[in-house]
């Protein structure tokens, strides 16, 4: 947690208790998160805390690379997830929003080159696969 607190300082965020709640919520729920599952997280410390504030807190730490969000096509929401570990991908169930990584990235070196060659810079990307997993598809 002390990285991406590190990160918030460098960046000229003051810390506020929401912030370190939200981190931490990160941390006691499943890999995957919502909104509403980091909130019920974090009323446990805090519980005046409003979604909204939920939301603005997610929405800067997307914005600073400290976690994602992945987006769930005809869910209530979108699901976050802490960054901790190399570049990935995932696989998102429509049916049931289970969400899987994919540990490597199927963007070959080829699509980069004729990306290069347009004079755009790439910094990061995202990329969700939609369909449905496993016993979802058998139903």
């Amino acid at each position: 947690m002390e990285k991406f607190i590190t990160l918030l300082r460098e960046k000229g965020y003051k810390i506020t208790p929401q912030q370190r709640a939200v981190i931490t919520a990160f941390m006691g729920c499943d890999r995957f998160a919502t909104a509403q599952q980091i909130l019920d997280h974090v009323k446990q410390l805090y519980p005046d805390v409003s979604l909204d504030t939920v939301y603005r807190n997610l929405t800067l730490l997307v914005n600073l690379g400290i976690i994602c969000e992945i987006h769930t096509p005809g869910k209530d929401s979108n699901i976050y997830e802490l960054i901790t570990t190399e570049h990935h991908h995932h696989l998102v169930c429509l049916e049931c929003g289970k969400t899987e990584c994919l540990d490597f990235c199927p963007i070959n070196k080829e699509s980069f080159d004729l990306i290069d060659k347009k004079h755009f810079k790439i910094i990061s990307h995202s990329l969700e696969f939609y369909g449905y997993c496993a016993s979802c598809h058998t139903q």
